[in-house]
């Protein structure tokens, strides 16, 4: 097997979780080209320096593993210096590209800009709120009834896992919170996780 890296926004990364983090989405009319790099630094750059100044104004690295006879049949190309390592295939292909994935798409490391929305979800009692206002509910949550607060982590399991890497690693002042108190909502949220026994693990 061989192990890409792709940096996504988190748009895309909705849609990859959609499809049980096993499948890039289809590109656009105007994206001719799937573009998976070959280095976790390159797609870092991508995701850290590029992703986090526009769109949603977050950058995902996912790393993933790719069957090799499928992926030998490519040829890797260098944009710039020899770490600007990435492969280069058909929009049209895509769907073969997804089927020689080997296991599930997992978040490597996530970086996020000033302004930072995150993904609002439309039920529970984190419908309509940002990432920042969901910290705040779901801190207030846990402290006020952890079996309602476990049923809000199975309820809303896109919106924490699109917003995990936000809240373990943003600012404490930015969600007003202290590091104990972030702490206590992280480990709550992934014991309601695993007790959900998810597939999908929350990303580190």
């Amino acid at each position: 097997m061989t192990t890409l890296f792709r940096p996504v926004g988190l748009t895309e990364l909705s849609l990859i979780w959609d499809s049980g983090m096993r499948e890039f989405p289809p590109r656009l009319p105007h994206q001719p080209i799937f573009y998976p790099v070959t280095n976790v630094e390159y797609a870092t750059q991508i995701a850290r320096d590029w992703n986090t100044k526009d769109g949603s104004l977050a950058g995902y690295v996912t790393e993933f593993e790719v069957d090799d006879s499928y992926i030998a049949a490519f040829e890797p190309h260098i944009v710039g210096s020899s770490l600007h390592r990435e492969y280069w295939i058909p929009a049209e292909q895509l769907t073969d590209f997804n089927t020689a994935l080997q296991g599930r798409i997992r978040v490597h490391s996530a970086y996020f800009g000033s302004g930072f929305q995150g993904f609002v979800p439309d039920q529970g009692v984190l419908k309509g709120k940002t990432a920042v206002a969901q910290f705040t509910t779901m801190t207030e949550l846990l402290r006020l009834n952890r079996e309602a607060f476990s049923e809000e982590v199975i309820l809303n399991q896109k919106a924490i896992y699109l917003n995990f890497s936000f809240w373990a690693h943003f600012d404490c002042a930015v969600l007003n919170a202290d590091q104990e108190q972030r702490l206590q909502m992280l480990e709550g949220v992934r014991e309601a996780w695993e007790t959900n026994h998810n597939a999908i693990g929350l990303p580190e």
